[in-house]
């Protein structure tokens, strides 16, 4: 198993990283080089230009029929073959190579004879500066490259824990914190520069501020509407009520009803949507409830029980959870709908035409209609809004051999069977 990263070395710090890792080798390699040749041709041609004196000195020696010093000779030992062969067509040289175990610069001219007169000068103390020099280069470029990946490697973790910082709002703004804010340190204090992430988080808080005003006032909109609406509704069906029986007075009480059930689920929602509903919760059997249910729906709807269970919940929104989805499976789909207890998962088929495409990718949308179809009004999204608050996940599919089916999945661990 690989070991896992820290959370502030995501990509961006790892490449950030191994970029300026990178180009510090590059950059040292390119110095290194650079002051290499510069320092080892200097010193060459320093000994290169004290061989060919001594050279001439030699020369000058051999000609006079004095005697050479113990560094010249005529074809000396040693000599390197290049240069004996260099001397012998007439023309002069100098080369470094390794004499009795030490290095050495050789001169050498042409003499009398086809021969090479030469002479030899120690080189051990310039290839010492050169080989000295090298690993100066070397340990130097080492520590300037470890100093600046560690203070480049500073500067990228404070860019990506504040980016991490921004993505953590986001997806708490996502879930539907909107009072969450990033509150970055440079967009507090508008005299100083702000770079691109206090940018970013700006943007992201003014937008998060937008959202939660504009949320806000759709919310006192959706409450002072169904609010207003009540009065009104009362007196409507009270009048209803003094209507002589008839078609017509059915009619009207029928759509009275429809309209206060209407208002019933706006200020509900309205209520789900501050996100302050408090739970009340109890053990409860979930087999007898949902038989519960199921009666107090007056539908056709079987009931069965794979494994029982007992979770610790809130009754009454359970079961406007599950009388919703009841009654939107009888509303909107088709016989025969079958809710199923299988431990903390209940699920709610019917064998209709299924759920909207656009339901199933991103969930119920109060009031959408598709097709031609009479939409699933706010039950659905009601028993979104419950599940929510109760901590339990509501997935809606459709079955391969048709129907729809909606899976409610409740935060509890399972009970043995009852």
């Amino acid at each position: 198993m690989k070991p896992g990263l820290p959370r502030w070395a995501g990509p961006l710090a790892v490449k950030a990283a191994v970029f300026i890792t990178v180009m510090c080798c590059a950059l040292a390699a390119l110095l290194g080089v650079l002051v290499h040749v510069s320092v080892t041709d200097r010193t060459v041609n320093q000994a290169r230009e004290q061989a060919l004196s001594r050279l001439d000195d030699a020369t000058q020696t051999y000609e006079a029929g004095d005697t050479l010093l113990p560094d010249a000779g005529v074809d000396p030992e040693g000599l390197p073959a290049p240069l004996r062969s260099l001397a012998a067509t007439g023309q002069r040289g100098t080369m470094v190579s390794t004499h009795r175990g030490h290095p050495t610069m050789w001169a050498a001219g042409p003499v009398a004879g086809h021969r090479a007169l030469a002479v030899e000068l120690d080189y051990s103390q310039q290839a010492r500066t050169i080989t000295g020099l090298d690993t100066s280069i070397l340990w130097s470029s080492v520590l300037a490259i470890g100093v600046t990946v560690l203070v480049g490697v500073f500067a990228v973790t404070r860019v990506t824990r504040r980016l991490h910082a921004t993505a953590r709002v986001a997806r708490r703004i996502s879930t539907g914190d909107l009072d969450a804010r990033v509150d970055d340190l440079l967009t507090k204090d508008p005299s100083r520069p702000q770079d691109e992430v206090a940018a970013v988080a700006a943007a992201l808080d003014t937008m998060a501020s937008t959202l939660q005003s504009k949320l806000l006032s759709e919310q006192r909109f959706t409450a002072d509407v169904a609010h207003e609406l009540r009065t009104p509704l009362t007196g409507l069906h009270a009048a209803a009520e003094l209507l002589p029986p008839g078609r017509p007075t059915e009619l009207v009480r029928d759509r009275v009803a429809a309209l206060r059930t209407l208002t019933e689920d706006l200020l509900e929602i309205s209520r789900l949507d501050t996100g302050r509903e408090k739970l009340e919760v109890g053990t409860e059997e979930l087999g007898a409830l949902a038989r519960r249910v199921v009666r107090a729906s007056g539908t056709d709807t079987e009931v069965r029980i794979v494994r029982n269970a007992r979770v610790d919940t809130d009754r009454r929104r359970l079961e406007r959870v599950l009388g919703n989805l009841v009654a939107n499976a009888h509303k909107h789909g088709g016989l025969p709908v079958v809710l199923t207890v299988d431990g903390p998962v209940v699920t709610v088929r019917d064998h209709g035409g299924g759920y909207p495409r656009y339901l199933v990718a991103h969930g119920p949308q109060r009031f959408r209609t598709e097709g031609g179809a009479t939409g699933h009004g706010l039950g659905l999204t009601i028993a979104m809004g419950q599940a929510e608050v109760l901590g339990a996940r509501l997935v809606f599919a459709n079955a391969v051999d048709g129907g729809a089916v909606a899976t409610l999945i409740l935060p509890v661990d399972e009970s043995p069977g009852l």
